[in-house]
């Protein structure tokens, strides 16, 4: 290292005791009047921040608030949401305990296992945190559904097998309308029913008063339901029951968590820049990409408990950030686009594009102090293992530097559950800070809401081949009869998709038919 460097690196580093956490921005290359020229953005950033937590209307188009910040110091919050955070708690809790200790069991047996059943921020930020801080001494051991994909639910069932008597399903979803979840409820409660157990003895909801699923269980006398509140988002939901009561269950420390966040909160509300390590983060940001998302961010962890928090970023940083307009409507197609895996895996991987191929990327590196509780054994004289990643570690990141890339250095003490809830409230701030800089809504998600809508045109129109060929029955239909036939000549792709997809499974009973070409198939049910 330089003196030059190292002068930069005193001068800019961030250290943060209370909350264990050290921001390093040294080896970003922003000039010297870069803080003094984002000043009055990072006041108006502060400001609406400010006015968030206390109630403001975040998403003017839904006349919601956003509230994730109240979960973890519900004083915050208006009275009757304290009352409501509290209650939660609480409850989880309670319920938790009762598992435990065999009050509330299956319909046979002990609650031992876990399924969770969810998708997007309901399944992400659950997984993260279950891989991060699992030990032998989980109280209950945690899986997931987190997509509609028939192979997958086999895989987790086949896991499961023989097991279903022992285990507790938690289904999360907020309108209960979401097809992913509703999928995966409906595949566990089948399982349940084939090894000759009541699904609803092993089921609870994590839903939306009042919500389908809501209804569902309140019909079908589940074994316990917790709500999900609309001021709090799927990708912040993760210190809420989304996130708490898997966390809990698995025997997790959940009020470490929530003090981990709480405390972080009161650093990254401070106004002063560079003593608030969420203010620097969103301000490298902004600086890396030009403010318009110009370049990657790539999450490096150095350490395996945090291999899956980059996709957790992913989900909190571009379902919020990516978005078509700002808050006036113009267009600008910003965001950030995330990724990454962990250290050193990485260096046998996309290392050697990072450091010579197309400079496109700015990287955030995690370095975790602690490599384990007590000694390690040493693999060379005076070395170990420990010491290897942390060499490799600060080689990768002199290696990018020396070849003009950028990164950020993140460093905590450990991996635990208060540092697990101070990594997701300082990134929680940070996205929230950056959305301000550069003027969009980071909490809404009308994409996503596109998505699903198109699934449904592609839905209805299934429905509509799958009846022509059933008033066929016996009789070889070309593609292009078929969409001709239903109207569908514009839509002929997604006709084509549905079909070999249709005769790819045993579902709905269709034959193909090979001709020619591929489209020259003909398709009999």
């Amino acid at each position: 290292m330089s003196r030059e460097l190292w002068d930069r690196y005193r001068q800019y580093l961030n250290v943060n005791e209370s909350i264990g956490v050290t921001v390093d921005i040294s080896r970003m290359k922003f000039t010297d009047g870069f803080f003094a020229e984002m000043e009055a953005p990072m006041q108006r950033a502060y400001q609406q921040m400010d006015e968030l937590e206390k109630g403001a209307i975040a998403n003017p188009d839904e006349k919601r608030m956003v509230g994730h910040y109240w979960l973890r110091d519900s004083a915050r919050a208006p009275s009757d949401v304290k009352k409501e955070i509290d209650e939660c708690l609480a409850k989880m809790k309670r319920f938790a305990g009762d598992v435990h200790s065999g009050r509330i069991k299956g319909q046979k047996s002990h609650l031992s296992r876990l399924l969770v059943v969810g998708i997007g921020g309901s399944a992400l930020g659950p997984q993260f945190v279950s891989a991060a801080l699992t030990t032998p001494a989980d109280r209950m051991k945690i899986y997931f559904f987190d997509n509609t994909d028939p192979d997958g639910f086999d895989r987790t069932l086949a896991q499961l097998d023989g097991h279903l008597d022992e285990t507790l399903t938690v289904v999360i979803s907020k309108s209960g309308g979401t097809k992913e979840t509703r999928n995966g409820m409906l595949e566990a409660a089948e399982a349940y029913r084939k090894a000759g157990l009541d699904f609803t003895k092993h089921a609870v909801a994590v839903t939306g008063d009042g919500s389908e699923l809501d209804k569902v269980a309140v019909k079908n006398q589940w074994l316990e339901r917790f709500p999900m509140w609309d001021w709090v988002g799927g990708r912040t939901s993760e210190l809420s029951a989304v996130g708490l009561l898997p966390a809990v269950l698995q025997g997790l420390d959940i009020d470490a968590m929530l003090a981990g966040a709480r405390a972080t909160d009161a650093v990254t509300r401070v106004h002063e820049t560079r003593k608030n390590p969420a203010a620097l983060l969103a301000l490298m940001w902004f600086h890396a990409g030009g403010g318009r998302g110009k370049k990657d961010m790539v999450i490096l962890p150095y350490k395996d408990r945090l291999e899956l928090f980059s996709r957790y970023l992913q989900q909190l940083v571009m379902e919020s950030l990516g978005k078509e307009r700002d808050l006036e409507g113009k267009v600008v197609h910003q965001g950030i686009a995330v990724y990454g895996n962990k250290g050193s895996t990485d260096q046998h991987a996309y290392v050697q594009q990072l450091r010579d191929g197309v400079n496109n990327f700015f990287a955030t590196f995690i370095e975790v102090l602690k490599d384990r509780d007590g000694l390690s054994l040493p693999v060379e004289e005076g070395v170990t293992a420990g010491d290897y990643l942390s060499g490799f570690f600060q080689g990768t990141r002199r290696a990018l530097y020396e070849n003009h890339r950028e990164s950020i250095t993140l460093t905590i003490n450990h991996v635990d559950a208060k540092a697990i809830g101070t990594l997701i409230a300082l990134y929680e701030r940070t996205v929230g800070l950056y959305a301000s800089l550069i003027h969009t809504n980071a909490y809404h998600q009308p994409g996503v809401e596109a998505g699903k809508k198109a699934a449904t045109q592609v839905l209805t129109l299934q429905a509509k081949i799958l009846a022509h060929l059933a008033e066929h029955r016996g009789k070889g239909c070309s593609l292009e009869e078929v969409s001709a036939s239903i109207g569908a000549k514009d839509e002929i792709e997604t006709v084509y998709k549905v079909l070999e997809h249709a005769s790819a499974n045993p579902d709905h009973a269709i034959k193909r038919t090979a001709g020619k070409t591929p489209f020259d198939a003909t398709y009999t049910v």
